[in-house]
């Protein structure tokens, strides 16, 4: 495989005007004064890294696909990267030093502003590595990311940190034996060529995700994926 690209000199801008609807906070409000008071020791803090590496597909199936030696098993991934050769494998991160800083907290109240203070900073870092893969690959882009959907579960992490070798432990980022990553406010995923304007969250049911991007749509897998043969 290609050498992988580090991002690891990412600046964080924290807009605290945008985020107090987010969190119900009154921009004239105490709690708004001590949230900006916490979003400016966060900017400080904050030290957000991403990385991605280039694979390619040796094979696939209809239920799975090999990149760069590693199987996936994924119906939907598989017919997502049926007209691709290769994909961007990433992780993105709010960084350690932000989650260190997080977890030092003792307030419940704040702990919950720097839980979507780590959010932005993950956001900052997945920006990054979207548009430095944009630099290599112009063009229309998708990404899937292990446990989005139900068709590709949490517990396919494991291959994906297996692909990506050190580049997690580079930036700071364990996965556990249930596959949950540290820093929680982290994503791993795989960027990909694609005109048909795919978004996972089409094909994802849960009502009341806060990151949703696009409508569900219910027949969308039949009429897309079950008949991909």
């Amino acid at each position: 495989m290609p050498p992988a690209t580090l991002l690891t000199d990412i600046a964080v801008t924290i807009d605290t005007d945008a985020l107090l609807p987010r969190l119900h906070l009154k921009p004239q409000s105490p709690e708004a004064r001590e949230f900006r008071a916490l979003a400016i020791e966060a900017q400080r803090v904050a030290r957000p890294k991403a990385a991605f590496l280039i694979g390619y597909i040796n094979a696939r199936d209809n239920e799975s696909v090999v990149i760069a030696g590693t199987r996936f098993a994924s119906r939907v991934l598989s017919v997502n990267l049926s007209a691709v050769h290769r994909v961007f494998a990433y992780v993105a991160t709010c960084g350690t030093e932000l989650n260190e800083w997080a977890a030092s907290l003792t307030d419940v109240l704040q702990q919950f502003w720097a839980e979507e203070l780590k959010v932005t900073a993950l956001r900052t870092a997945t920006t990054q590595v979207f548009a430095a893969i944009s630099h290599e690959n112009p063009g229309q882009m998708a990404s899937m990311n292990p446990g989005s959907l139900a068709d590709w579960p949490l517990t396919e992490q494991r291959p994906f940190f297996h692909l990506l070798g050190d580049l997690p432990q580079q930036l700071g980022v364990t996965l556990s034996d249930s596959c949950i990553m540290t820093p929680n406010k982290s994503v791993t995923g795989f960027r990909f060529g694609n005109d048909s304007g795919y978004v996972n969250c089409r094909l994802c049911p849960r009502e009341d995700c806060p990151g949703r991007a696009a409508p569900y749509e219910p027949e969308l897998y039949a009429q897309r994926y079950e008949s991909a043969d």
